[in-house]
């Protein structure tokens, strides 16, 4: 099956990849065009998902852009790798929980590369080290064309967080890769691509 692969170098506005995002997955769904993977960083961007709370924002001075993934609202700043994605579960087995887990296993083996060994928690989804959340992940599907997808903390700036309550959990339970083992990953992304549709292709 034909994915798409698509690495930016430079950062990408929240708002225009969610539009060609969500053109990609209408064209997924007509089958006009290839299943996608899309690896990018945002500037600083604070996203509501579908079960967002006013509550949930600290500093009623930032902007929060709504989107339509699940979950709640969190950020995206530059050192935060994202991983988007548009897959046709129609090819595949028509299982959420099969593509969650794929995530969930790519995520964790990038991790040790770095001598990180990570965890899924049953209770929140997501990635986490030491009890600290370290990755996130967020999922719509849509006539089973599953797409968004998830990030990772590089080397952002965690400070941001502290503006908003992460998905609902303290703004303090949150590292990166900088913050545990004190390097920068780098020239990474491929790796990262060959884990994921490695994983994807077991669905």
């Amino acid at each position: 099956m034909s994915i798409e692969i698509k690495f930016s170098k430079k950062q990408v506005p929240y708002e225009k990849a969610i539009f060609l995002l969500n053109k990609r997955v209408e064209e997924v769904k007509k089958r006009k065009n290839k299943e996608l993977v899309w690896v990018l960083e945002h500037p600083l961007t604070y996203t509501g998902g579908v079960s967002f709370n006013q509550n949930d924002i600290i500093d009623k001075k930032i902007n929060m852009i709504k989107t339509s993934r699940g979950g709640k609202i969190t950020l995206h700043n530059p050192g935060q790798k994202i991983v988007y994605f548009v897959i046709d579960l129609n090819k595949r087995s028509r299982d959420i929980r099969k593509l969650i887990t794929a995530i969930e296993s790519t995520i964790i083996e990038f991790l040790m590369n770095f001598k990180i060994k990570a965890k899924k928690d049953k209770k929140n989804i997501g990635i986490w080290f030491k009890d600290k959340k370290i990755a996130a992940i967020g999922l719509r599907v849509s006539k089973w064309v599953a797409f968004h997808g998830f990030s990772i903390n590089i080397s952002n700036n965690l400070n941001d967080y502290l503006k908003i309550i992460p998905c609902g959990l303290d703004n303090k339970k949150i590292t990166s890769i900088y913050l545990e083992k004190k390097i920068v990953p780098k020239n990474f992304d491929k790796n990262l691509v060959e884990i994921l549709i490695r994983n994807i292709n077991k669905i």
